[in-house]
């Protein structure tokens, strides 16, 4: 199992361009807690769970517009490589190295 913890510096390949945000990552066993933040705002992670080197996560936005998006990502030494789903609007790679 990978070291999930910290904090990571990711980008996500948005229709709205590239978005920056630091993802915080603390876990406990198989699940885990933190945040979401950048330039669109501040969220706490829903549903954080530790799979081996995966975390997956659901985080509520309203910039641009109220929804939920979830998420996924492998942990690989200092980075980070997976998919933000955003429902009808498709799923969208995210790459982050930690902070």
């Amino acid at each position: 199992m990978a070291n999930v913890d910290g904090s990571w510096n990711t980008v996500t390949k948005s229709p709205l361009g590239d978005q920056q945000a630091t993802l915080t990552v603390t876990s406990n066993g198989d699940s885990f807690t933190g945040s979401f933040n950048g330039a669109m705002g501040q969220t706490e992670i829903k549903d954080g769970k530790v799979s081996g080197d995966t975390l997956s996560w659901a985080l509520d936005i309203s910039v641009p517009m109220p929804m939920t998006l979830t998420c996924e990502a492998t942990v690989t030494g200092d980075a980070l490589e997976g998919t933000v789903t955003a429902g009808a609007f498709g799923s969208f790679p995210i790459t982050g190295t930690r902070a």
